[in-house]
């Protein structure tokens, strides 16, 4: 036979808590007054997103950063406050910043703002070319073909190289002597 095991009774289990809280108030409640629609006709995509704004987009290259403001309107394209011609003397980098709205056809038909900060000059030309193709982008989608052939789309990579301990920069090594 089997010994006999006894089990202890359980215990009734005690009720919960329930912590008791002051009513909350009541906020007044505002009324709103609808505003009376008027029907409008609807306006072309481009011109419906810079009606009144601006298409924003950044740049990147090496160091520097482009923040790019497009809108429609006056052609005037300011560096900082700047006329291109002034921000960049040399031919090349001017290029650069305008070869995208070039390439869109849009010469005269928009205006740029651009605020860029570090970096050199050919790194933030090459910034605000970026940072202008990818709003040009948002204007109008179509133009992806055309700027992705030219490059403009690509954000370039290259990035200088960091020292490292025990050579005098990234790669290169002290002169060694046998003796």
């Amino acid at each position: 036979m089997a010994p006999e095991t006894k089990t202890k009774p359980k215990k009734a289990a005690a009720p919960k808590r329930v912590r008791q809280t002051a009513p909350a108030k009541e906020k007044p409640v505002k009324k709103r007054i609808a505003k009376k629609e008027t029907p409008t006709a609807p306006e072309p995509k481009a011109e419906a997103e810079l009606k009144g704004k601006f298409i924003y987009a950044v740049g990147r290259r090496k160091e520097a950063t482009a923040k790019v403001r497009l809108f429609q309107g006056a052609s005037v394209i300011t560096i900082n406050e700047k006329p291109v011609a002034n921000y960049f003397p040399v031919f090349e980098f001017q290029q650069a910043v305008l070869n995208p709205i070039k390439v869109a056809g849009l010469e005269g038909k928009v205006g740029v703002s651009v605020m860029v900060d570090g970096g050199g000059i050919r790194g933030q030309a090459e910034a605000i070319r970026l940072a202008i193709s990818r709003a040009l982008l948002k204007l109008e989608p179509s133009l992806r073909p055309s700027l992705k052939a030219r490059g403009f789309l690509k954000r370039d990579p290259r990035v200088k190289e960091r020292r490292k301990y025990g050579l005098k920069k990234a790669r290169k090594a002290p002169q060694w002597a046998k003796r």
